[in-house]
């Protein structure tokens, strides 16, 4: 009977004994996935897709003034500074809570992301200096006018089918061909 207890004690040490060894490397192991992944968050260094939504994308400029940076941060001098709300820009890449934007004349420079907004707006036919622009009352080209509107006036879009944006602003709204803005990409629908 001695001999059974034996036996079994010892296969019971075996198997303890086998047990720190493999525990405290999976306790390495867990340690050091913790460890690089709290230091890649906190560092925040990483340029990517922090926010989880498409690059490139229009939004618009939330704040008044709102510095543009040439670096993803408050140490980088500035470039230039918005003076007007509801702009558009184009966001590039995210770095942190940065995003490299470029404006309607091609500028690029980094914007603190809280100082922008998911609100589209537009420019009308900025590239057109002294063509006006015809909104129509329906989505079609032989529509009726509803306003005539000039290059580079500042639109609010409410929806995009591809083809034709309903747009708006303080005194006037209607269709007009989404290629004639700069705030939408070519054949968007939302």
């Amino acid at each position: 009977m001695k001999a059974s207890t034996r036996s079994r004690l010892s296969k019971w040490e075996q198997c303890y004994r086998r047990r720190p060894r493999s525990l405290i490397g999976a306790a390495a192991v867990l340690v050091s996935i913790l460890l690089a992944g709290s230091l890649g968050s906190a560092a925040g260094s990483e340029p990517g897709n922090r926010s989880g939504l498409p690059i490139p994308r229009f939004v618009s400029v939330k704040s008044k003034p709102a510095n543009v940076r040439v670096g993803p941060g408050v140490d980088y001098p500035l470039r230039w500074t918005f003076v007007r709300r509801h702009l558009p820009v184009e966001i590039l890449a995210e770095f942190g809570n940065w995003r490299r934007i470029r404006d309607v004349d091609g500028e690029e420079g980094w914007i603190l992301a809280a100082l922008l907004s998911g609100r589209r707006t537009a420019l009308v036919a900025p590239w057109s200096a002294a063509k006006p622009v015809q909104l129509l009352k329906r989505s079609r080209q032989n529509a009726s006018v509803s306003a005539i509107v000039e290059p580079r006036v500042l639109v609010t879009v409410d929806t995009c089918a591809g083809t034709w944006c309903y747009v708006r602003a303080q005194t006037f709204s209607g269709y007009i061909r989404q290629s004639r803005l700069w705030g939408v990409y070519p054949g968007e629908v939302f």
